[in-house]
């Protein structure tokens, strides 16, 4: 899975991008923890067998999440959540829902040791695949979109096993399997690759750029 230093960061980037009026460091912190969140079921795989990478990141949760946010805000005649927390809330809760799903399922997703998406209901680990280019001879080619008989379908999914045979390995839980391994190895991976550290560079200077500002244009930060 990616390292969770990585999906933090992913995460600052949406609520940089995505928060407007409603960046400080309280909405941001509530964003970085919802990238981060899907994460916890490597903790879980402890007790439940194949736990990571399949029991919050499957679609189940994030979407349950965003019907019920949707029903709330959009369709009831006044939303709970409005009322409460005012449209600056609304807005944190929707990023933070996309920053569940494309910071915290996306990277594990579109990395290298897949998901199970519909698990428990179907018991799979997928993994996307593909690539995009510009070749000379060859012209645009692309392998995330393959319509048609010869092709893996829409997207390029790649199964990788189940919870049975596919075990992920994790600081947390070093073998992947059910039950504490104290004599394990145990390796906590910040950043794997340097496009990771790049990442996580970029989030760090943005945000920090993005709190100067606030503080700039707030007269009472600047005087506390």
């Amino acid at each position: 899975m990616a390292p969770t230093l990585v999906n933090a960061a992913f995460g600052a980037l949406l609520a940089a991008a995505l928060l407007g009026a409603a960046f400080d460091r309280r909405s941001v912190a509530v964003i970085v923890v919802a990238a981060v969140l899907p994460d916890l079921d490597a903790v879980a795989s402890l007790a439940v067998p194949g736990a990571t990478n399949a029991l919050l990141h499957a679609v189940w949760l994030p979407l349950a999440a965003g019907v019920a946010l949707y029903w709330d805000t959009e369709l009831r005649d006044a939303s709970r959540l409005r009322e409460r927390a005012g449209r600056r809330g609304v807005r944190v809760a929707w990023v933070a829902l996309a920053a569940f799903l494309v910071a915290g399922v996306g990277p594990d997703l579109f990395g290298s040791e897949g998901v199970n998406l519909l698990y428990p209901l179907a018991d799979a680990y997928y993994l996307v695949d593909g690539g995009f280019l510009l070749s000379t001879e060859d012209g645009v080619v692309q392998t995330f979109v393959t319509l048609g008989g010869g092709g893996p379908g829409i997207l390029p999914l790649e199964a990788l096993g189940t919870t049975e045979s596919y075990a992920i390995p994790t600081f947390a839980n070093p073998d992947g399997r059910p039950g504490l391994s104290p004599g394990a190895e145990r390796e906590l991976h910040l950043v794997r690759t340097g496009w990771q550290l790049v990442v996580v560079a970029a989030a760090g200077a943005l945000l920090a750029v993005r709190f100067r500002w606030e503080t700039d244009d707030d007269p009472e930060a600047i005087r506390r």
